[in-house]
């Protein structure tokens, strides 16, 4: 990444769900622990200690991927397993509140507010994606909100920036930036190409995970989202990323009141809105 997005300024951001505008309260992991207690590998022995470790490291990327992992040798058990956590996190969810993080709600708005449009991006299903939108009651607050049912990879890979990028209709990828809580949503915004890629510390990882992973900037949570953006327009052109995570001055990065990463989405089409149930 250089400059050039000093001299247009964030136009799209694309938001992470669980972790990033969501809490993050667990049922994530608990649901793949039902679904590899199918399998056989239950709480209490070394081979479940060790595949939650697995999961934890690979939070972010699709379940089925993270399934494929922890059972490389065996893909029939990799798909039951894949099927036991597509019916457990969507039954977690029906039975538990959602609560959105602090200020969620008002950072999107304020972020619209200025001219930004906001998408919401998720490695996991659009079932998934629709119950917490709709019981976050996000509807109305963001533009656009793309699953991994809406490209053909999940994080780590850029697909789902570069499709919330050719949905929004922005001029270029340094008009993007990518905001997530994961390694792998931080690889996804770097492989994009995107202006700003920004980690939040409301999520799975640490603040050294999500820069070595590819974060320009580390918040603590998403309510310095907007000062941040908002400091990186043209009149700062210091700022710019590097796609290693440092700054342009070669630093690792601007540390406002805690870390940094990001990512944009444009405002949404009517004919995506029905999509989230609206």
């Amino acid at each position: 990444m250089d400059s050039a997005l000093n001299s247009v300024g964030i136009s799209l951001v694309c938001c992470g769900l669980i972790g990033t505008l969501v809490a993050d309260d667990g049922l994530i992991e608990r649901s793949f622990a039902e679904a590899i207690a199918t399998q056989g590998v239950v709480a209490g022995t070394s081979a479940f200690a060790r595949r939650m470790s697995q999961v934890h490291q690979a939070r972010g990327r699709a379940p089925r991927d993270v399934l494929q992992v922890l059972f490389p040798d065996n893909e029939p058990r990799a798909q039951a397993a894949a099927l036991a956590f597509d019916r457990a996190l969507p039954d977690a969810l029906s039975r538990t509140p959602i609560t959105l993080l602090p200020d969620a709600i008002e950072t999107l708005d304020g972020l619209r507010a200025s001219g930004r449009r906001v998408c919401v991006i998720t490695s996991l299903s659009r079932r998934v994606l629709n119950l917490v939108v709709a019981a976050a009651s996000l509807n109305g607050h963001i533009d656009l909100a793309l699953s991994m049912d809406d490209a053909p990879r999940g994080f780590p890979a850029p697909d789902l920036a570069l499709t919330a990028m050719l949905q929004a209709g922005v001029g270029g990828v340094q008009d993007v930036a990518v905001v997530h809580g994961t390694g792998a949503g931080m690889e996804c915004g770097r492989r994009s190409g995107a202006g700003v890629v920004v980690g939040v510390l409301t999520g799975a990882h640490s603040a050294a995970r999500l820069r070595t992973a590819g974060a320009t900037h580390v918040i603590r949570s998403v309510t310095d989202l907007r000062g941040l953006l908002d400091d990186l327009q043209p009149r700062d052109s210091q700022v710019g990323g590097t796609e290693n995570g440092t700054a342009a001055d070669g630093s690792a990065g601007t540390e406002p009141a805690g870390l940094s990463a990001t990512n944009g989405v444009p405002p949404q089409a009517l004919g995506e809105r029905r999509r989230l149930g609206s």
